[in-house]
């Protein structure tokens, strides 16, 4: 019976999540970002105490509210670089399952920095016809630390004409270019499975609150 309960509830939950995911505009990238972050942030807002207690359900937050509108392909296609196209469809589905898991615990654990601060999102500009890659800054405002500056970048699919973000600048310090210069290495001389395995392990790795500075 409470098995059964439990199975119902995270039915009804997901399907939550998907009409609210069905329902964002997603040809806008500011529009999108602005409802995305606002749903996400609220969530975290709403859900301190839980991820207080236990920071793992940081994973489940980014996998309900940020991984629907993030191309994790796209992106692991951009760390693997010159080496994608010496990988198998299998190699490569298999490096995009790892590093998307690898994706969200490194958002998750960007976000224990969130307890209940200000959220600015940066307003709306035009964005050209052309233009395929865009850069939507979000700052986290805290009274007692410097401000927490992060901006999403988006790619535009120019069939669906949907964005979707792949990249996660902190700081000034893009995900993508860190991995591609971290993993190249490892790429080239143990190849594409070696590199996989190191995913796994970095995401199968504890979210932990750290210490505010």
């Amino acid at each position: 019976m409470i098995r059964a309960l439990l199975i119902s509830a995270l039915g009804l939950l997901l399907s939550v999540t998907s009409a609210v995911a069905a329902t964002v505009d997603k040809t806008d990238p500011y529009k999108m970002m602005d409802v995305v972050s606002t749903t996400m942030f609220a969530r975290l807002k709403a859900e301190q105490a839980q991820i207080s207690q236990n920071p793992e359900h940081l994973r489940v937050v980014v996998q309900q509210e940020l991984l629907p509108y993030v191309n994790s392909r796209y992106a692991a296609y951009k760390v693997l670089g010159p080496q994608l196209k010496k990988t198998t469809k299998e190699q490569r589905n298999a490096f995009v399952a790892a590093f998307t898991d690898y994706l969200v615990a490194s958002y998750a654990q960007v976000l224990t920095q969130y307890t209940d601060q200000e959220i600015n999102i940066e307003p709306a500009k035009a964005v050209p016809a052309d233009r395929s890659i865009v850069s939507v800054r979000v700052d986290i405002i805290d009274k007692q630390r410097p401000p927490i500056r992060l901006d999403f970048k988006l790619r535009k699919n120019k069939k669906t004409n949907e964005w979707q973000g792949y990249d996660m600048v902190a700081e000034g310090v893009s995900m993508i270019s860190t991995k591609q210069s971290e993993w190249s290495g490892q790429l080239r001389t143990e190849g594409v499975d070696a590199v996989t395995n190191t995913l796994k392990t970095l995401a199968a790795k504890p979210i932990r609150r750290e210490a505010k500075k």
